[in-house]
C-alpha cells in the first residue's frame, strides 16, 4: 500500500505523525508499505537564510512567552510518548525548507527518503541543528548512503527548486493547509498526528477499498 504524507521537516507534529505511523504499519505485518514524503513548506515566507527561532515565534504567536512555553510543553509531552526528546531550548533557527525538501526528493531515488526524513527530525527537533545549512543538509545524505559531496553541489545549485516549489502548490490546492496529511493507497486522506491504532483502522479501510470491498468501520 502506497501512502503518501505531506509534511514539512520544521513541522513538529508531523515527526510525531512519523513514528505513530511506523507503529500503525507494525501492527499489520502481513502488508508491504511503500511510504513516500511529499513538500510542504509550513511558511514559504522565511528567508532563504533562515532567521533568528525566538524572533519568529514572536512574529508568529505574539510577544507573550507563554503560549510558546504552554504549545512547546505539550508537544514535549506527546513526542515523549513515541520516544522523542524535543529540546526547544537548542534550537536557535527557523530555516527555510526549501533545501531539506529538495534533499528529501533526491533520497526517494536513492532509496534512503524514509531515513533521510527521520534524520532532519532528529537533526533539528532533538539536536537543535540548522536543516537549512547546506553542511547538515550534505552530512544527514552522508549518513544515509548518499555522496553528500554531490549533494551539496546540488545544493548550490537551483536543481529541482521548482519541482519542489510546484508540489507544494499542488497540495494547497488540493485543500491541505496544515501538517501531516496522510493519504492512504489513493483513497483515503488523514490529517494530523493521529493515534497508530486510528491509522491502523484508516489502512485496513483503505485496503478495502483497494480490493473492491466493502470498507469495514474500525
Amino acid at each position: 500500500m502506497q501512502i503518501d504524507v505531506i509534511a514539512d521537516p520544521v513541522c513538529p507534529w508531523c515527526f510525531i505523525g512519523k513514528r505513530r505511523l511506523m507503529r500503525a504499519m507494525a501492527m499489520r505485518p502481513d502488508l508491504a508499505f511503500d511510504v513516500k514524503w511529499r513538500p510542504y513548506r509550513l511558511d514559504p515566507s522565511v528567508p532563504p537564510e533562515g532567521m533568528d527561532r525566538q524572533a519568529y515565534m514572536r512574529l508568529k504567536f505574539g510577544e507573550d512567552p507563554k503560549k510558546v512555553v504552554e504549545m512547546h510543553k505539550l508537544i514535549i509531552a506527546e513526542g515523549q510518548k513515541d520516544g522523542i526528546t524535543f529540546d526547544f531550548e537548542a534550537m536557535t533557527r527557523r530555516p527555510d525548507t526549501l533545501n531539506a525538501h529538495r534533499l528529501i526528493r533526491w533520497a526517494e531515488a536513492a532509496g534512503v527518503q524514509d531515513e533521510v526524513v527521520e534524520r532532519l527530525f532528529i537533526a533539528y527537533f532533538e539536536n537543535g541543528e540548522d536543516i537549512g545549512e547546506t553542511r547538515i543538509l550534505s552530512d544527514i545524505a552522508d549518513l544515509c548512503g548518499m555522496d553528500g559531496r554531490e549533494i551539496a553541489d546540488l545544493l548550490e545549485s537551483d536543481a529541482d527548486a521548482m519541482l519542489v516549489e510546484r508540489e507544494d502548490q499542488l497540495a494547497r490546492e488540493m485543500g491541505v493547509t496544515g501538517v501531516p496529511a496522510m493519504i492512504f493507497g489513493g483513497k483515503l486522506a488523514v490529517s494530523g498526528a493521529r493515534e497508530p491504532e486510528v491509522l491502523l483502522g484508516v489502512i485496513n479501510r483503505a485496503e478495502h477499498m483497494l480490493a473492491g470491498e466493502p470498507a469495514a468501520a474500525d
